[in-house]
């Protein structure tokens, strides 16, 4: 197995950040048994997108191509994207919480606020996204389990200054994550609680993961939640963290990606 780099990550902690250097590990060549057991994995999947930078192009092609992406990991009944999230140069003029997220973090601390706040709600895409799927709120609200599965991919050079990094879940324990508040993210009125990561202990390792200049027809799919593995006490978040690739300085060039989320259903 190859080592991506060496490189500094922060993790969270009540009193601020703690910063500590870790070994990333090149995921294309570490033999990984995919997202189910370890909570994340490259997947080859080419977007009709022309123009990555075009927010209508994106919500009507790829929202709905990676809700058949997900449902066809997953084997869920129904997945629904009703948003994406892309950082670049460009949207972090617009908001700076659109920067590269530089601690480890898991995106949402309860299943609860992913269902409620993006569907039981009305919030923008939501609606168009249960139309597309022909599912209403209540199959929402009654679903028997309810996964997050997230995608990232990168749109911009090969090689950037801000990569990002995926931890091995079956290096975490649950009781390493605790939940902090986040208002208002990107502008956008999105108030919720995501979730930390504690430094691991002396006697344990996290194993983390990276792949090198991914190319235009690649993602890195990792799920955020799964309601199966609350229920049974297990580890049910990816921790992920931009870093700083060493050998490249920082903004030159700097990473454009867009990431996506898909609340995969089985009714």
């Amino acid at each position: 197995m190859g080592i991506f780099c060496r490189a500094t990550l922060n993790y969270a902690t009540g009193s601020g950040p703690t910063p500590i250097e870790v070994d990333i590990a090149d995921g294309r060549s570490a033999g990984l048994p995919g997202w189910e057991e370890c909570g994340f994995e490259l997947v080859e999947h080419r977007s009709s997108v022309t123009d990555w930078r075009d927010d209508e192009q994106v919500a009507a092609v790829h929202h709905a191509e990676f809700e058949e992406l997900a449902r066809s990991m997953t084997g869920a009944d129904v997945a629904l994207v009703h948003s994406h999230i892309r950082r670049s140069p460009d949207t972090v003029r617009q908001h700076g919480d659109l920067s590269p997220i530089t601690f480890v973090h898991s995106d949402f601390a309860s299943g609860q606020e992913i269902v409620r706040n993006a569907y039981l709600l009305e919030r923008p895409g939501s609606e168009v996204a249960l139309e597309r799927n022909g599912v209403t709120r209540d199959d929402v609200r009654d679903a028997a389990r309810v996964v997050t599965l997230q995608l990232w991919r990168n749109v911009g050079p090969a090689k950037m200054d801000h990569p990002l990094a995926f931890c091995d879940a079956r290096t975490v324990s649950v009781d390493e994550g605790f939940p902090i508040h986040v208002e208002d993210y990107g502008g956008t009125g999105a108030t919720f609680d995501a979730l930390a990561i504690r430094a691991p202990g002396a006697e344990r390792q996290h194993a983390w993961y990276a792949y090198p200049e991914m190319q235009p027809h690649e993602a890195v799919a990792f799920r955020t939640y799964d309601t199966a593995l609350v229920d049974r006490g297990q580890v049910w978040f990816t921790p992920h963290s931009a870093f700083h690739d060493p050998e490249v300085p920082i903004g030159h060039p700097a990473r454009e990606s867009i990431e996506l989320r898909a609340t995969c259903l089985y009714l």
